[in-house]
């Protein structure tokens, strides 16, 4: 387990705090592998009844370390170990509850979309920017995102990679409840905890029978990983990685 990745298990609550700080929580292939580990943990693990995830610092989480991107343009964002943990999002069993402290970026917005509850604080920001990246949105969240939004809402968010607020996720169907900054962890932990105190069958059942009205995420997001990684090493994406990492507007007009 990475020091980036803090787990705790109290009264029947996982605790898992992303805690890379320093990098607005951007996460790393270890991250990846680590959240895939505790997450499908808590499935074995019977005094696990809920699962409550947030981020240290004033980011839930920047998304992809756009870095690992370049340093490993063959391999889709983070390898097998980001495989493992979308996997891990998409066939959990135990109830997660989010609560998003400040940006969610990219994966940190996809990944809120198989939360079970949501809670986010007032100054939480959110936006799925993979088209300015060149690549398309993953995690499944081109089939969740419209089933919770509306097909032209979730294509405004998708298309325009635009950047909105609390209350427009809310509004979106992203967020159950907004918080205050600083009520934001012990109002969400809260909820986290009653669900803890609920017959874990009962919420296992629920969680599994309301999934069937989906179609199997988990196949979708097999099948996005050869066609993500074949974009993500398209000069588009190329360009747009390293114009972030060296802060700079893009340029894709030399591309067809």
């Amino acid at each position: 387990m990475t020091d980036h990745v803090l787990t705790d298990l109290d009264r029947g609550v996982l605790e898992i705090r992303l805690n890379r700080p320093e990098k607005k929580n951007a996460l790393t292939p270890a991250m990846y592998g680590a959240l895939a580990e505790a997450i499908l943990g808590a499935d074995g693990d019977r005094r696990a009844r809920a699962i409550w995830i947030t981020g240290s610092g004033d980011a839930f989480t920047s998304g992809n370390d756009v870095a690992s991107f370049v340093d490993a343009p063959t391999e889709r964002d983070g390898g097998l170990d980001a495989d493992r943990f979308l996997l891990a999002l998409a066939t959990v069993k135990t109830p997660m509850v989010a609560a998003v402290n400040g940006m969610a970026i990219g994966v940190g917005a996809t990944m809120l979309l198989h939360c079970d509850l949501v809670h986010a604080a007032e100054s939480a920001a959110f936006r799925f920017p993979f088209t300015d990246l060149g690549v398309f949105p993953e995690a499944g969240s081109t089939i969740l995102l419209p089933r919770v939004a509306g097909h032209r809402r979730a294509m405004e968010m998708f298309l325009l990679a635009d950047r909105f607020d609390a209350a427009a996720a809310r509004e979106a169907g992203m967020v159950n409840r907004i918080f205050a900054d600083g009520e934001l962890e012990a109002g969400s932990l809260a909820v986290a905890r009653r669900l803890a105190g609920k017959p874990a069958a009962a919420l296992r059942a629920t969680k599994a029978f309301a999934r069937r009205s989906y179609p199997d995420i988990a196949q979708a997001i097999r099948d996005e990983s050869p066609a993500f990684a074949e974009m993500m090493r398209s000069p588009e994406a190329q360009e747009a990685f390293n114009a972030f990492l060296e802060k700079r507007e893009p340029d894709f007009s030399r591309f067809d």
